[in-house]
């Protein structure tokens, strides 16, 4: 990647998340300041469609938070302050290539709305009721973040896949788990209508990294040692979906999708 093309997508990032800025103080007349942008949807990801056409790149120019995939499932994503982090099947972490692709993600240009402290020794349980009793309604979308200290975080991470692909909750089996203990760090994610099961995850979709930004995965438990979270409404979603061959064959509505979806994020 060439130090002009770097330049370029900065600013093209920096663009876009003043705008969003300026429109969320000014009355948040812009969609942009209110959008979820999501390629292809979760019941594909459940089906196998491990191939997206979409360039982080690309990706970037639609928020600077958010979290997804990449192709051949290969680990997580997690996008933090415009900065798209890969997140790695032996838990370890790097910055992903604007040339990379992703067959599933979501982001958004997040200002936060809402910041409130967690009690130290919070779980997850915890964190999620927390979280729900600052909410103004459970119909809306919510990016949420949290920063501070953990006394334990359990993350997984996906790994690469190979044609044939198998579907999500076969690929998902057996992954190694990580557990981190007394870490700094950023969880980070969405919490999602019921009503979006299968288009997204519903509930509590959150992936961790450290603070040097060198190991995290998608996270299965935590407790808190001090820290708060962030919180950001959305009401917009805008889904694009793929023409991939491999997309437009896949079954969207398979049996059980809401099951399926728990048993491939662990939760």
């Amino acid at each position: 990647m060439s130090a002009a093309n770097s330049s370029y997508h900065a600013f093209r990032r920096w663009a876009r998340a003043t705008l969003a800025h300026v429109a969320g103080v000014h009355g948040g007349g812009s969609d942009v300041a209110r959008e979820v942008y999501q390629t292809s949807t979760m019941g594909a990801l459940l089906d196998g469609v491990y191939d997206g056409d979409v360039t982080i790149g690309e990706l970037l120019e639609h928020g600077d938070f958010g979290l997804g995939t990449f192709n051949r499932l290969d680990g997580e994503m997690l996008i933090l302050d415009g900065v798209c982090h890969h997140l790695r099947a032996d838990g370890s972490a790097r910055i992903a290539e604007l040339t990379d692709r992703t067959p599933f993600a979501a982001v958004t240009w997040f200002t936060p709305e809402t910041r409130i402290p967690v009690p130290p020794g919070s779980d997850r349980a915890a964190v999620k009721a927390l979280i729900d009793g600052a909410l103004a309604s459970v119909n809306l979308v919510y990016a949420v973040r949290l920063a501070g200290t953990f006394r334990e975080i359990r993350t997984r991470t996906v790994m690469e896949q190979r044609p044939p692909y198998p579907p999500l909750t076969e690929a998902t089996k057996g992954q190694q788990e990580t557990v981190l203990d007394g870490v700094d760090g950023t969880l980070a994610g969405y919490r999602t209508p019921d009503y979006e099961q299968g288009i997204s995850v519903a509930g509590y979709h959150l992936h961790f990294i450290d603070g040097d930004h060198r190991r995290g995965g998608h996270a299965l438990d935590f407790r808190v040692e001090r820290g708060s979270v962030e919180i950001s409404a959305r009401s917009e979603l805008h889904v694009s979906l793929p023409r991939t061959p491999q997309f437009l064959a896949s079954n969207l509505t398979p049996a059980n999708i809401a099951g399926q979806i728990r048993q491939a994020e662990g939760g």
